[in-house]
C-alpha cells in the first residue's frame, strides 16, 4: 500500500484511483485533464487547497472518508460537468457552499455526510435538476425541513439525520413532490408537530412497487489499467494504478439504521426504501395513509412522541421488513393485521402503552418478547405465562 504521493507527474491522464491505501499529509493534486479522480479510504489531513479547481475536466471526486479539514472551496462550483462530489467522513467545517447552482444541472451525487459542516441548506441547491443523491447527515446544520428540494424531478436519496433540524414539516404548496423519493432519514433531529401525511400521499416511488429501479450508470465499464511513475518519500516509482475513462467504478452508498442496526447501504441502495423519522420530536396520531406506501422497506417512528391507535392500515406495508414504533406513547391493542406482513423480520413495539392480545401466527411467532417490553397490558406469546394466555 502507499503511505505518501509527492506529485504524479503526468500531461494527461483521465483517471486517477488511488482508494484505499496509507497515504498522509496533504492532498496530491493529479494533472489538470483528470476527470476522474478516486483517493477515498487513506488518512489525508490539511485543507483542500483551492488548486482542486483547475481540474476543469472533473466528472467524478471521491475524497471520502479521510481526515481532510477547513472550508469546501467555493471555486468546485465552476467545474460544469462534475456529476459525482463525494467527501464524507472527513472534518470539513463551516457553511455549506451556495456555489453548486452555477453549474448544478451535471450534478446527480453530493455526499458530505459526517463532517462538521453549519448553518443552513442552501436553497440554490433546488437548481440541481439531475440530483439523484444528497447526503447532508451527521454535520451541525440548523434549518427547517426543505420541502422545496422536492421539485427535484430525479431525487431518490435524502438523508439530514444527526443534524439540528427543527420545527413542523409545512405541506406541500405544490401537487407534484418528490415524486422519485425512496430513502428519506430525518432520524436524529428536532422536528416537531404531526406526521405529514400530506407529504406521504405525495410520495409516488414509495405508493408503488417497481421493480425496474436500478442504480445510476456512471460513465465507464470496460476494465483495464496502466501504471504511472511517482514521486513517493523522495524516490521515483512505477506504482501507483491508473484507471481510464471506461473503467471507472463507483457506488453511492449511505448509512441508514434498520433492524435495529446503523448499517451503511451500497449495493442495493436504490433498490431500498426507507422512512426514519425516528428520535425526533413528532406527537399526535400515525396517519392511516402511511400504509399507502407499499415500497418501504424499513419504517422507523422511534422515540416521538406519538399518541394514538397503530392504524390496521400498517398491515397493508406488503414489502416491509423492518417496523420500529418503540419509544412513543402509542394505546390501544396491536392490529391483526400486522399479522400479514409476511416480510417482516424486525418489530419493535416496546416502551409504549400497548394492551390486549399479541397476534399470533405467521412473523409474530419470530419474535422475542423484547419487541413488546415496556407494556404492561400486552399479554399472550411470548410474554406471558401458558396460564395467561388462555384468554388470547
Amino acid at each position: 500500500m502507499l503511505t505518501s504521493v509527492d506529485s504524479i507527474p503526468l500531461q494527461t491522464v483521465y483517471t486517477i484511483d488511488l482508494r484505499s491505501n496509507l497515504l498522509q499529509g496533504s492532498l496530491p493534486m493529479p494533472p489538470n485533464s483528470t476527470r476522474y479522480f478516486f483517493i477515498s479510504q487513506n488518512n489525508l489531513t490539511k485543507e483542500i487547497p483551492s488548486s482542486i479547481c483547475n481540474l476543469t475536466s472533473l466528472v467524478m471526486l471521491d475524497l471520502a472518508r479521510n481526515n481532510l479539514t477547513g472550508e469546501i472551496p467555493q471555486c468546485l462550483g465552476n467545474i460544469s460537468g462534475l456529476k459525482v462530489l463525494d467527501m464524507q467522513h472527513n472534518r470539513l467545517i463551516g457553511t455549506l457552499p451556495t456555489i453548486f447552482s452555477i453549474n448544478g444541472s451535471s450534478l446527480k451525487s453530493l455526499n458530505l455526510h459526517s463532517n462538521k459542516l453549519e448553518g443552513r441548506i442552501p436553497r440554490s441547491l433546488a437548481n440541481c435538476k439531475e440530483l439523484q443523491l444528497l447526503d447532508l447527515g451527521d454535520n451541525h446544520l440548523t434549518d427547517t425541513f426543505p420541502m422545496w428540494l422536492g421539485t427535484l424531478p430525479k431525487l431518490k436519496v435524502l438523508s439530514l439525520r444527526s443534524n439540528t433540524l427543527h420545527g413542523s414539516i409545512q405541506p406541500p404548496r405544490i401537487e407534484t413532490i418528490f415524486p422519485e423519493l425512496q430513502i428519506l432519514d430525518l432520524s436524529y433531529n428536532a422536528f416537531s408537530g404531526n406526521l405529514p401525511s400530506n407529504l406521504f400521499q405525495h410520495l409516488k416511488a414509495m405508493r408503488t412497487n417497481d421493480p425496474s429501479t436500478e442504480a445510476p450508470r456512471y460513465p465507464g465499464s470496460t476494465y483495464y489499467e496502466d501504471s504511472i511513475t511517482v514521486t513517493t518519500k523522495g524516490f521515483v516509482r512505477e506504482i501507483v494504478r491508473i484507471l481510464y475513462p471506461r473503467s471507472t467504478y463507483y457506488e453511492d452508498s449511505i448509512t441508514v439504521t434498520t433492524k435495529g442496526f446503523v448499517r451503511e447501504i451500497v449495493r442495493i441502495l436504490y433498490l431500498y426504501t426507507v422512512i426514519d423519522f425516528s428520535s425526533n420530536k413528532f406527537e399526535g396520531q400515525i396517519p392511516s395513509i402511511m400504509g399507502d406506501l407499499i415500497a418501504v422497506h424499513t419504517l422507523n417512528l422511534s422515540r416521538n412522541g406519538l399518541k394514538g391507535h397503530i392504524p390496521p392500515s400498517l398491515g397493508d406495508l406488503s414489502s416491509v421488513e423492518s417496523l420500529d414504533l418503540s419509544g412513543n406513547q402509542l394505546t390501544g391493542e396491536i392490529p391483526e393485521q400486522l399479522a400479514s406482513l409476511t416480510s417482516l423480520s424486525f418489530l419493535n413495539l416496546s416502551h409504549n402503552h400497548l394492551q390486549g392480545c399479541i397476534p399470533q401466527g405467521s412473523q409474530f411467532h419470530t419474535f422475542e418478547s423484547n419487541s413488546y417490553e415496556g407494556n404492561d397490558g400486552l399479554r399472550g406469546f411470548p410474554v406471558s405465562k401458558i396460564v395467561e394466555m388462555l384468554g388470547c
